[in-house]
């Protein structure tokens, strides 16, 4: 399937696991329906396994554009996902990170671990040096991240974190916030 023209993509963080939650399954389930419905793109960590399959899987079910981006190493931990409209695979991690920024017009953040927690470090430390202006969603399903947001709020109060870039995290508790939230 080719990509729609003026297409607008957003990339997606989230685990190859699939967590003990089963609403987070459902949430990325309904994240790559609701993208390929808006005929919005998802970019994202290219594995058919967890979190990160469901989103790819409903996406393409819906009949929506996929691109998969995976470092080498990762294309049997993760088990790559052929079936995707595009699949690139990259030599390093931070190859695929900077494929995964120029593609997007946006981030958004569903639960995981360390991968996807630095992923969305990373492109919040991009943003506050200038390095993009493009809106990051954090799902926040179930309150996962409610402790990590506390946390966050910790940090300005001490003096570590500009309250300006502590806003630049937007907050969606439901696909349905993401949207708006993304500037779509």
């Amino acid at each position: 399937m080719p990509a729609p023209p003026n297409a607008r993509n957003l990339a997606v963080f989230c685990a190859s696991a699939a967590g003990i939650n089963p609403n987070f399954r459902a949430a990325a389930e309904s994240l790559g329906r609701e993208l390929a419905v808006r005929r919005i793109g998802l970019i994202y960590g290219g594995a058919q396994a967890g979190l990160m399959g469901a989103v790819a899987e409903a996406a393409l079910a819906a009949g929506g554009y996929v691109v998969g981006v995976i470092p080498e190493v990762l294309v049997d931990l993760e088990v790559a996902h052929h079936g995707l409209s595009e699949l690139h695979v990259t030599s390093t991690m931070h190859t695929r990170k900077a494929l995964m920024g120029q593609r997007s017009d946006g981030f958004v953040i569903l639960p995981g671990g360390f991968g996807t927690l630095e992923e969305m470090f990373e492109v919040l430390a991009w943003q506050t040096l200038k390095l993009h202006h493009k809106p990051i969603v954090l799902l926040n399903i179930d309150g996962f991240y409610n402790k990590l947001l506390e946390f966050l709020d910790v940090c300005v109060e001490q003096g570590l974190l500009k309250p300006a870039n502590r806003a630049l995290l937007r907050v969606a508790t439901s696909v349905n916030e993401v949207f708006p939230l993304a500037g779509l």
